[in-house]
């Protein structure tokens, strides 16, 4: 099928402060409130018919850029700048185009006028390209997951890398396929408490605080846990986690180095105090892969060395752009993240490559970022599941709860198009997760992932 052309004709950004319940910790940062960005795009098809569709996405502060020089607030100023900045940059561009032409030559051009950070760069361009993804499949009358297979988005042409075969792409396009649910892997931040009786001073919103109480509740079997670089501190809180998660008949972990590990040695060292302890035998045996130990300023020039005989590692802040992960793997890394904060079709690019390359051992890895309840989430598990993942970090839901900041009639319609997905909570719909596992198949919906579409009127511009 031959992919239509599309004109993004109106772009209006929007946003909604979030407070976490509970604050998050990850690598040297902690996270207490954040706006979430939401993105409303109107495209035009060549035969001038329109339509609009939306994208969402929490601006959270020191990940995209851990400058410590830069204040969280700065942090999030360069992400509504970079929205503003793509906002330009597709309004100017007059020809039609593919989808994904559309979204690649906005990466290019917000990248040149950002330079600098990628990351931080392809904020504003993701978003943008999710919501015009969405508009096109209300225009047309599909989901995203028939977009997607079917090519429609147009991966190809002279946008698409000279190592990649435009047939051989289309080709796994089609041979994607969603699943009805997927599990939720349940990241525990460095604050986390562990064991109820470690909460001091509890929330009491019925939602669970602590590990014990998250299990419990929700059922999960994997888990993502957070280091913080210190090796005494992490030995501690591994072995309280072990105590906990031994209780499971199974379980399966990701080990998450949020940058904080300064060079390779110091890494094996711990690796080497974990193997050594019986009290943490279990907890070993089930590491899936060890993510982003090494900050990206020296993540490209650090040789993963021995440690690669001993676990798989993945890449994820460093993963700023099209050619890092062939890089990583010179270095022995074998996975990547996929993130809808660094493009959809960056995601769909990688997994083409793994599948096409036929190496053995690579593997694409689904990472939250704090992904709230409604469009962010549910865009975010559309694209996981069509990627063929069987499990993905799911974070936004012990952190915050429900759609914050959404009118009761916007909870409310959010609901009724997806009540596989939610459930109601004392103040609206709440992610469902039961035996471990979140129900997705309404996000086959008409539209990217959503049966409906936030109440934009409700929220404020863009700062």
């Amino acid at each position: 099928m031959t992919a239509p052309r599309i004109r993004i004709v109106e772009i209006d950004a929007f946003e909604r402060d979030i407070r976490l319940r509970l604050p998050f910790r990850f690598g040297a940062a902690t996270l207490e409130k954040a706006p979430q960005a939401f993105v409303r795009v109107r495209v035009e098809d060549e035969e001038g018919k329109t339509a609009i569709g939306g994208a969402a996405e929490l601006m959270v502060p020191k990940w995209f850029d851990k400058n410590p020089m830069l204040t969280p607030t700065q942090n999030v100023d360069q992400l509504r700048g970079s929205i503003r900045t793509a906002a330009a940059a597709s309004l100017e561009a007059s020809a039609p185009a593919t989808l994904f032409t559309a979204a690649r030559l906005n990466e290019m051009e917000t990248a040149r006028r950002l330079p600098g950070n990628p990351l931080a760069a392809g904020f504003g361009p993701s978003l943008i390209a999710r919501a015009a993804l969405d508009a096109y499949c209300r225009l047309a009358g599909i989901s995203f997951f028939d977009a997607v297979r079917s090519n429609l988005v147009g991966i190809g042409g002279p946008m698409l890398s000279g190592d990649i075969d435009a047939d051989a792409a289309s080709a796994v396009l089609a041979g994607l396929r969603p699943a009805g649910s997927i599990a939720a892997r349940h990241t525990i931040g460095l604050l986390d408490s562990i064991a109820e009786d470690e909460i001091v001073d509890p929330v009491g919103d019925g939602l669970p605080e602590s590990l014990e109480a998250v299990i419990a509740r929700y059922g999960n079997r994997w888990f993502k846990i957070k280091l913080s670089g210190a090796a005494d501190a992490d030995i501690d809180r591994l072995s309280r986690i072990a105590a906990v998660l031994d209780r499971l008949p199974d379980y399966r972990v990701t080990v998450d180095g949020n940058e904080q590990f300064p060079a390779a040695d110091e890494l094996a060292a711990l690796m080497a105090q974990i193997a050594a302890m019986p009290r943490l035998a279990r907890l070993r045996a089930a590491i899936a892969f060890i993510e982003q130990p090494f900050s990206r300023a020296i993540t490209m020039e650090t040789p993963l060395g021995a440690l690669v005989s001993q676990l798989p590692f993945l890449i994820d802040e460093s993963d700023d752009g099209d050619g890092a992960f062939a890089r990583a793997r010179g270095l022995g890394y074998t996975g990547v993240s996929s993130k809808t904060c660094k493009g959809i079709y960056r995601s769909l690019i990688k997994a083409i490559r793994i599948i096409t390359d036929g190496v053995p051992g690579l593997f694409l890895s689904g990472e939250d970022l704090t992904c709230q309840a409604g469009l962010a989430v549910q865009q975010d598990l559309a694209l996981v599941s069509l990627l063929g993942l069987s499990h993905v970090e799911r974070n936004g839901h012990h952190y915050v709860a429900g759609m914050q900041g959404a009118p009761q009639a916007e909870k409310a319609r959010f609901a009724a198009a997806h009540p596989d997905l939610y459930e109601q909570g004392r103040d609206g719909p709440l992610l469902s997760i039961r035996e471990g596992r979140i129900a997705i198949a309404s996000l086959g919906a008409i539209g990217y992932a959503s049966g409906t579409l936030p109440d934009f009127g409700s929220m404020k511009p863009l700062s």
